[in-house]
């Protein structure tokens, strides 16, 4: 057991790393083009904000939160999404100040107690975005451009978006009625969840992954039928934006989340060449969450993609570039006489930002060849008791096999290092 990970976690090594920091970094790219900025929240929080914010009936809350006692038999939970943690943050440092929006982003891990699988682990990673203090369909709008731009920025041109209205407080009701009117000569049918959320949150019924409770609902009345004057129009202006920006999308009357802050406007990426597990991210407005959690009311939309989910796409369609992380230079001493030289010269070498590497070990000239070699290095600098004696060292191009003996006073110039 010490040697072997948590089931449900996973160690990314050193080859894989690339692939998370080249991801990374588009993700900031395309964060920072739309004004958003970078949060960093704690891993874990008090237990009431997640069973306020996500909701008691959520399969989140009730089956999925890592939560324990602290020593000082505090609850706290490690945080199983980013939203309701971002909001604490936005309501503790008044983060609203004089502006008409507050525009944030978070990429980090997440924690959930749930079977794994590809693509989601119990500790996963979340890339996720926060518009907050705008009630303008607009928002909605901007904040999906933003998730499609980054999936094109990847090279991921087969996805489908696909956008629903939950509704408000006002009309959502009236909907769950009707809901429970269509399910209920079917609850024999339904799995023992659904027939808990049957009275708890019918809505949640729509979102069941049970074959024969997804058979039950094909036939369920849309939420669209019920929609107040606000929200019908709210989601006539997010589709009339989606359509002058010229994207694609369906209205899926079945995608209602399986969060209870969400409202009005629902959303989901899925990429179909992943299969079965092909949504990608998703998110939605959620106007009264921060007024849940105690702060002012105060209108919000964002979404969280998984980030694990996005490199398993890039990766089965090769779109990954390749990795180079060989050393710039590999520095070899024959000798224990002319190690102090070479030892210099590293340091030099990497104070002026060069990727340098020498064998700790001071083995024979052939095993440090090799280890040239395995660290992929581009030059090879050789200081020999000879060569150093003349005042010199010999330097190696590892890819044409050319060598030429250079002055040590010349080794920065060579390199092309500028010493600083």
């Amino acid at each position: 057991m010490l040697t072997t990970a948590p089931r449900g976690t996973k160690d990314i090594l050193p080859e894989e790393v690339g692939s998370w920091r080249y991801l990374e970094n588009i993700l900031r790219q395309v964060s920072a083009s739309y004004g958003f900025k970078e949060i960093r929240t704690p891993i874990f929080e008090h237990t009431e904000l997640f069973k306020r914010g996500i909701g008691d009936a959520t399969d989140v809350v009730e089956k999925e939160m890592y939560t324990f006692l602290d020593r000082g038999e505090r609850s706290v939970t490690l945080r199983p999404e980013n939203t309701a943690s971002a909001m604490r943050a936005y309501v503790e440092h008044k983060l609203y100040g004089e502006q008409q929006a507050t525009k944030l982003f978070y990429i980090g891990s997440m924690f959930r107690y749930d079977r794994p699988q590809a693509g989601r682990l119990r500790e996963f990673h979340q890339y996720g975005v926060e518009s907050i203090a705008s009630a303008s369909p607009s928002a909605d709008a901007e904040t999906i451009l933003l998730a499609l731009e980054i999936l094109e920025k990847l090279g991921l041109k087969d996805w489908e978006l696909k956008i629903n209205s939950v509704g408000c407080p006002n009309c959502r009701p009236q909907y769950g009625e009707k809901l429970k009117e269509y399910f209920r000569p079917h609850l024999d049918k339904l799995c023992k969840d659904c027939q808990e959320r049957f009275n708890k949150n019918p809505l949640r019924l729509l979102d069941c992954k049970n074959d024969a409770c997804h058979a039950v609902a094909v036939g369920a009345p849309a939420l669209e039928e019920c929609l107040c004057p606000e929200c019908a129009e709210h989601f006539a202006g997010v589709k009339k934006l989606l359509d002058a920006a010229g994207v694609p999308y369906t209205v899926d009357h079945s995608l209602v989340r399986g969060l209870d802050y969400y409202t009005k406007t629902a959303f989901e990426v899925q990429y179909p060449p992943l299969g079965a597990q092909s949504a990608v991210l998703g998110g939605g407005r959620y106007d009264g969450l921060i007024e849940q959690i105690g702060g002012p009311p105060t209108p919000g939309i964002g979404f969280a993609m998984g980030m694990e989910r996005v490199l398993l796409a890039l990766e089965k369609q090769n779109l990954l570039p390749s990795q180079s992380d060989g050393a710039d230079v590999f520095v070899v001493a024959t000798g224990a006489e002319v190690f102090p030289a070479a030892f210099k010269t590293v340091a030099r070498l990497r104070h002026g930002g060069l990727k340098v590497e020498f064998d700790l070990a001071q083995g024979s000239m052939k095993s440090q060849m090799k280890k040239a070699n395995r660290a992929q290095a581009k030059q090879v600098l050789i200081f020999g008791e000879e060569e150093l004696a003349r005042g010199s060292v010999i330097l190696r191009n590892m890819a044409t096999a050319e060598q030429k003996e250079i002055a040590v006073e010349n080794i920065i110039k060579e390199l092309g290092e500028v010493e600083k």
